[in-house]
């Protein structure tokens, strides 16, 4: 196995690239508390996921601040400081695929999810998976190490916020902490992270 450690990465780039990472990252999150709340059934996961990831990572595509593994089976997605990206996608995808109940419950998840995120300018990670198959190789880590390269090279914050409990401690030996926990009607716990300046 090569060693993950130094495993370069590279920038998602044009629409081949777009759709692999969105399928990474839909293997990736199958499992995933928070998005098999959202959807349940495993065909509504598979029809409405990849649209939402989409969303999410739609401005992160755009200025090139999506980065993958060599081999496509690790992606992280970051928004750099000052962009936000566009909540409009994001509101449609939830308003089409959810019951109004759940509707409200996950727009209350999301908007408590930026209630945390940093005033000052940041780095925000929105979505990092690995394929079911490549899971514990070291591929999560060698992806948060690049961004975090990025933001101490800038002495930047970082935020992100933890869908699965079992993945904060890669966040914390990464130097994030936990700064609250939110769960909202029938939600899971979901742990907002941030990382101070280095």
């Amino acid at each position: 196995m090569a060693n993950m450690k130094h495993l370069r990465t590279a920038t998602v780039s044009g629409d081949a690239e777009v759709n692999r990472a969105i399928g990474t990252l839909v293997s990736a999150f199958e499992i995933d508390p928070v998005a098999r709340w959202m959807y349940h059934a495993l065909d509504q996961y598979l029809l409405h996921i990849p649209r939402l990831f989409r969303a999410l990572g739609a401005s992160s595509f755009e200025v090139g601040a999506a980065h993958r593994s060599p081999d496509g089976a690790g992606v992280a997605i970051w928004l750099p400081p000052g962009a936000r990206g566009d909540g409009a996608p994001i509101v449609a995808v939830i308003s089409d695929s959810l019951p109004g109940d759940m509707q409200r419950d996950v727009s209350a998840v999301f908007e408590m999810t930026e209630h945390y995120r940093p005033t000052e300018p940041h780095w925000y990670l929105s979505l990092i998976g690995v394929e079911g198959s490549h899971r514990n190789k070291g591929y999560g880590a060698a992806l948060l190490r690049h961004g975090l390269q990025q933001c101490d090279r800038e002495h930047r914050a970082a935020y992100l916020w933890s869908s699965n409990k079992q993945n904060t401690s890669l966040y914390e030996r990464h130097g994030f902490e936990v700064v609250a926990t939110i769960q909202i009607g029938s939600s899971p716990p979901i742990f907002p992270m941030l990382r101070r300046p280095r």
